[in-house]
Parts: structure tokens; sequence; C-alpha cells
């Protein structure tokens, strides 16, 4: 399949490089597990009470993952192109997600389906490596995101995020954002402001 001048190869191509080195067989096999979806703005990957089967990369586009708590929504995880997302509790346990994934513009992602990649990994080392540096990469991710939440101030909250991802403050809706970093949007409002002031 071609899409946005990306084939499926293009991507097995992209995810061998950032993850694990393959011979021209292993793409093969690593491009077979591959499923392109689009998604247009406001549609959801997986809604609460389904069961995430997929792990998947974005090739366009912008995705939060949220979950309600006392009747509002708290936003987890947003990420743009050439990211990774899951719901991962829901993934391993094959039980019902508490998280949600909505796209927040229309996107395209590739999902690769959980049963087919642990098969090829079974057979093949580098399908092996490369489905162990997604999960590790995954892991440390949160872990960074949970200490910056636990010791980290708002304004350092804020500067890590434009470093790590400047994309998605510039696309992402202010209030998501405000959520993902624990925060009311007026404080993210002064931090902004702030961090906008300090730059001149």
């Amino acid at each position: 399949m071609t899409t946005i001048g990306l084939t499926t190869r293009d991507v097995a191509r992209e995810l061998a490089r950032r993850y694990s080195t393959m011979t021209h067989e292993e793409l093969d096999v690593l491009e077979s597990v591959l499923v392109p979806m689009k998604f247009a703005k406001g549609e959801f990957v997986l809604r609460e009470g389904e069961v995430c089967t997929n792990i998947y990369w974005i090739v366009k586009g912008l995705i939060r993952q949220f979950y309600m708590k006392n009747g509002k929504e708290l936003t987890e995880h947003m990420a743009t192109e050439n990211s990774i997302f899951m719901s991962i509790e829901s993934l391993f346990k094959e039980q019902p997600s508490h998280i949600q994934i909505q796209c927040l513009e229309p996107t395209i992602i590739f999902a690769m389906p959980k049963d087919r990649l642990e098969h090829e990994a079974v057979r093949n080392t580098n399908i092996q490596m490369l489905y162990r540096k997604i999960l590790e990469e995954s892991l440390i991710l949160s872990q960074i995101k949970a200490d910056m939440l636990r010791f980290e101030p708002a304004p350092e909250r804020y500067a890590k995020l434009v470093k790590r991802s400047p994309q998605l403050v510039l696309r992402a809706p202010l209030v998501y954002i405000a959520s993902y970093l624990q925060m009311t949007p007026e404080t993210l409002s002064r931090v902004r402001t702030s961090a906008l002031l300090d730059d001149k």
C-alpha cells in the first residue's frame, strides 16, 4: 500500500532502522505484519472497554491517550509522527482497556498485531529484537514522564515537553497539554507566557 508517498515497505524500513537491523527477507516478514489504517479527526483508535491487540506506529497525525476519572478526561500520553503507541496493560493482559485513544488530526497509522509479531519473533531474532526495543522504549518513556511529574516544577515540565516534542506543543489543544503535564490551563498559560518572555 502507498500512502502520503510512503509504502508499507518504507514503514518497515523505518522501523528496522530505528529498532533492529534486518535483511531483505526479514523486511518482507515485517512488511507482511504491518496493517495500514486511516482515521478522521476525532475518531477513536481504541475505546474504553475494548481490548488493545496492536502496537501502533504513526506515519501522519496526532493522537492522545486518556482516561476518565470523576467525570473528567485526563490525558496520559500524546504522540505525533514517527512514534509508537499502545494501551500496554490491555495489550499484555488481553483485558478491556481503561485507556481510550483518539485522533486529534486526520491520522495514518500502521498497526502491528501482537499475535503476529510474537509469532514471527519466535522464529526470527531481529524481529524479536525489534519487538523488545519497542517495549523497552515504551517503558522508558513512561518512567521519564512519571519522574517528571513527581520531581519537576511546572516550568521545567513544560520546557522538557517543548524540547522533546515541539510539534506536539504546536499542534495539540492547550487543554490536553495542561492535562498531560498535570497542571491547570491557567498555570500552563502563565508558564507559556513566562517562557516566551525568557526567550526574548
